[in-house]
């Protein structure tokens, strides 16, 4: 079981996140912040994260992929699929997928 923390309000045991319009998103119940920076801070495994801004994505364990328009990428352990971001630096362990970045540095364990 893993534990997410959105800006210090913990959850435990969700698969996705998703933040669409300033709106987070833990397995479709809405667990939206009062701040506007975002960051997201996983313990254990996770399916998806799927943002279109967030200041930071940091997770300690796997994940199947990770998308997001504006923000830094840390992934711990391995990315099943890919990881994408328009305006981040990237730092993972192995990846399944593909790493993009337009803006940002991208560090990864190659496979």
């Amino acid at each position: 079981m893993n534990s997410i923390r959105i800006n210090g309000l913990s959850i435990v045991g969700g698969r996705t996140i998703t933040v669409t319009n300033n709106r987070v998103f833990v397995d479709g119940k809405d667990v939206t912040p009062d701040a506007k920076d975002i960051r997201i801070e996983v313990s254990g495994n996770l399916d998806r994260i799927e943002a279109d801004a967030c200041n930071l994505i940091s997770v300690a364990g796997d994940v199947g992929s990770v998308s997001t328009l504006s923000g830094d990428v840390s992934v711990s352990g391995a990315v099943g699929g890919l990881v994408q971001t328009m305006s981040g630096n990237v730092d993972c362990g192995p990846v399944g997928g593909s790493v993009t970045t337009l803006s940002g540095d991208i560090r990864h364990v190659r496979v």
